[in-house]
């Protein structure tokens, strides 16, 4: 997608030296645009932890060239594959709920077991990382295409009126690597010609809907409107809500979503309006070993300064944190939170459109 009419990636080897990975600073967004450069597994694996990059699938594809840095710097003291286990067991401990980590390293991992050499694993890490980069760019626009459906049948019944669509938090392309999950729907049909907008989620903490999806939107032309998290419920009630879409994080092989703290009660003023709720993801974001979300699937808790403090910019244009509560008050900071199934229209896959069940979800991923 765009940043200021040039195309970007959210990650990419640096066109001079591919040793080197850059990744957008997301961190830095929406007040300055920064790139940095990752040149071993430690900063691969900080770029995660820290949220420099976030969102489920691109923390896999970050993970995976995790792997390729890692193998730069193997000096051949230990087996290939002792190497290989222990850096991909580190850099899964960077951000435990997104499955998408666990999933690509693995693939990274199985793929490279067999190698004779440094130098072949090398090059084989750095061409098993571009696939999967390029497969989730794939994935997305598939998501794209088949979520654009919905957005187009609603567009028809509403006789070309502009579809309101509500999303929390960020699954936009700055979350993948391109296109996104969530927004990759919008996307397309906004490049269709068919009038729609946003309601825009501000997502606390953090605000990666204020400051993350606005401003892709925002760059992308998109007409979209900045929200309180909890307008949600009062905009169904009074009709200004056709359908929500949103990512998720981990989803189970029965349909329960792992997603931004705050989509479990949108779910629930969608299905007491009536409303269709759909979730935007790839095959890398299910977990199929697991079939009960709110038992299983392990919520990260983050630091309180996330929920204690703000960040903005001043009149100035120098950018400032403040404390926003008591200085001694305690704050829980659950980073997600998980959806029954049963709140869930569907799923929106690459591979097509199913309901949150195993036997619908089996039906589209047999293998």
């Amino acid at each position: 997608m765009k940043v200021n009419n040039q195309h970007y990636h959210t990650i990419w080897v640096n066109e001079n030296d591919a040793t080197i990975i850059e990744v957008i600073d997301q961190r830095r967004l929406p007040f300055s645009f920064e790139t940095i450069q990752l040149k071993n597994e430690k900063d691969a694996f900080e770029a995660i932890r820290n949220m420099t990059v976030r969102g489920a699938p691109l923390i896999g594809v970050t993970g995976a060239y995790g792997i390729y840095l890692a193998l730069l710097h193997f000096d051949e003291k230990i087996s290939l594959r002792e190497y290989l286990d222990e850096k991909a067991a580190f850099l899964k401990t960077a951000r435990p709920t997104a499955v998408n980590l666990a999933i690509l390293i693995d693939e990274m991992v199985d793929a490279l077991s067999n190698c004779s050499d440094k130098k072949t694993a090398v090059k084989k890490a750095l061409n098993k990382a571009d696939e999967l980069k390029n497969r989730e760019i794939s994935w997305s626009e598939q998501i794209g295409e088949y979520g654009c459906e919905l957005i187009e049948e609603i567009s028809k019944k509403k006789n070309g009126a502009p579809v309101n669509i509500l999303t929390h938090c960020n699954a936009g392309w700055l979350a993948c690597i391109d296109w996104g999950t969530a927004t990759a729907p919008i996307y397309k049909a906004f490049l269709k010609g068919i009038p729609v907008h946003v309601w825009v989620d501000e997502t606390r903490p953090r605000n990666q809907g204020a400051r993350l999806t606005a401003w892709e939107l925002g760059q992308e032309g998109v007409p979209h409107t900045v929200i309180p998290d909890n307008t949600g419920g009062h905009l169904m009630q009074h009709g200004m809500v056709d359908i929500c879409i949103v990512g998720s994080d981990r989803t189970t092989g029965t349909g329960d979503v792992a997603n931004k703290i705050g989509t479990y009660l949108k779910a629930l003023a969608a299905k007491d309006n009536q409303i269709p709720f759909y979730v935007a993801l790839p095959s890398s974001t299910f977990d199929f070993n697991l079939s009960d979300g709110i038992q299983e699937i392990p919520i990260e808790q983050r630091g309180a300064a996330e929920v204690k403090e703000m960040e903005g910019i001043s009149p100035e244009g120098e950018i400032l944190t403040v404390r926003i509560m008591p200085e001694g008050s305690p704050v829980a900071n659950y980073g997600f939170d998980v959806t029954p199934a049963r709140l869930v229209t569907g799923l929106i896959t690459e591979r097509g459109i199913c309901e949150a069940n195993r036997e619908s979800i089996s039906s589209l991923f047999q293998k």
